[in-house]
């Protein structure tokens, strides 16, 4: 007992959380135990409510395993996290503030965030919150502390799909009508979603999640979602905490909550945009404007993320269908560029007051694993900056022209992403292994499939 208690990492949540969590709400029976994985899949288990101060005590055993799981839930042994690693046990840990309420449910449950540790209380490597960890204790280093925003682009969708197999708009709750026509920014759509939306913001006030602005999107069903800016690890929390929270209501209002990143062919494809700056050990803004201009820092920063864009890129589209969504006009960048006030540009800076100034990375999809992303642009801000790299003139106009800059494809992102030596400095040695064993084997999955495309274009043909 003496040897768990000694492997307790300083991350762990203390447990008087517990305590007072477990004091103050009396009516909950149960809590979900909730793992992220490095394809930003929900992974755990449920709990009965005298498990928990156990577990903030001495933690809970879960296999590496875990991380070393397909989209599907299939084990990947080429992780080296399965049978050649006799599918040890690790210690999942709670997380500090993710003891929180689940809305959504009857009779009551709760949630708590786990992170993995090895036994002898050493992060495990292969958990993507330990690789964004990283990159903000760097950056702490050097004098600087991280502050994120991620925005959320998804679609609502009907739960029942066309009969070829496609999905269709939701319904709007208060009329019964598929959305029709774009309607970007429409209040309409918004209005006579409002029993979902009321359900959304009481459900993230109750999780502590800092949800701001509903927008309805460019296309029909589409909505994005804003978080207010914080912590880096904490804004990948809610990020995770917040599509858990959309995908339960969506369900329990008679919608399916889709982060695909391109669900339609023909309409948006839906973003994870990350907004970023660094703050000194007073809290002020070092990405404020100098003498009317953008700050030094700034752009050595929006250099690093230019040049390491095309290492970067199977973070930022980690799937076969993330690909989609990159194609000219489509608000979703192709080539490494950047802006003032530009939407078509990789790296925007957005216009606004020159005391909030920050940057935009908006290569990365709704699809993307949150902490990955967040330790990749950090990583890559870090390099600029550290560099002190100039980004070279800014776009103005629309960034249209391709560029071999970038990966064309999903398979070629996975070759560069298995060169870059940013990238496995970025993740860690250990998990770009993973993260690569994992991606190539879901690459081989789509690879061996024969489509129904396939065999409209070939079957009598050829």
């Amino acid at each position: 007992m003496s040897r768990d208690l000694a492997a307790r990492p300083p991350e762990a949540a203390d447990i008087a959380e517990a305590e007072a969590f477990l004091a103050a709400h009396p009516e909950i029976s149960a809590f979900d135990l909730v793992l992220i994985d490095l394809n930003g899949i929900a992974r755990g288990k449920i709990v009965r409510r005298h498990e928990l101060l156990a577990i903030f005590r001495s933690g809970r055993h879960l296999p590496g395993s875990i991380l070393g799981l397909d989209v599907t839930g299939e084990d990947v042994e080429e992780t080296g996290l399965v049978w050649s690693d006799g599918d040890a046990d690790r210690r999942a840990w709670p997380i500090p503030g993710s003891l929180v309420p689940l809305p959504w449910t009857s009779p009551p449950r709760g949630e708590v965030r786990l992170a993995l540790f090895e036994l002898d209380g050493t992060p495990m490597a292969a958990d993507p919150r330990h690789a964004l960890a990283r990159q903000v204790n760097r950056l702490e280093s050097d004098g600087f502390h991280p502050i994120l925003a991620y925005e959320l682009e998804f679609y609502l969708l009907d739960r029942e799909r066309t009969a070829d197999g496609n999905f269709q708009p939701l319904r709007l709750p208060l009329s019964g009508e598929r959305p029709e026509g774009i309607q970007v920014y429409g209040i309409s759509e918004l209005d006579r979603l409002e029993p979902f939306i009321d359900a959304v913001y009481r459900g993230a006030e109750a999780q502590g999640l800092p949800v701001e602005t509903m927008i309805s999107e460019y296309a029909q069903g589409q909505f994005e979602l804003t978080l207010h800016h914080g912590d880096a690890l904490r804004a990948a929390d809610d990020l995770a905490m917040l599509k858990r929270l959309l995908r339960a209501l969506a369900l329990r209002h008679g919608m399916m909550a889709s982060f695909m990143a391109k669900p339609f062919a023909g309409r948006a494809g839906s973003g994870m945009h990350v907004h970023a700056s660094l703050a000194d050990a007073a809290g002020n803004n070092l990405f404020a404007d100098r003498d009317e201009t953008l700050a030094p820092l700034l752009k050595h920063a929006v250099a690093g993320l230019l040049e390491t864009m095309h290492e970067s890129m199977l973070v930022f589209a980690p799937h076969l269908n993330s690909w989609r969504r990159f194609s000219a006009q489509s608000y979703a960048p192709t080539t490494p560029t950047w802006g003032t006030n530009n939407r078509s540009v990789a790296v925007r800076i957005p216009a606004g007051a020159p005391a909030g100034r920050h940057l935009e990375q908006r290569a990365a999809g709704i699809d993307s694993n949150p902490y990955l992303v967040g330790a990749t642009v950090l990583a890559g801000m870090r390099k600029g900056i550290l560099a002190k790299a100039d980004p070279g003139p800014e776009t103005t106009a629309y960034a249209e022209t391709a560029s071999d800059d970038l990966p064309p494809d999903w398979r070629s992102t996975i070759e560069t992403a298995t060169r870059s030596a940013f990238l496995k400095d970025a993740l860690g040695e250990r998990l770009h292994h993973v993260f690569l064993a994992l991606k190539r084997a879901e690459y081989r999955r789509f690879a061996s499939e024969v489509t129904a495309l396939e065999r409209t274009l070939y079957g009598e043909i050829v």
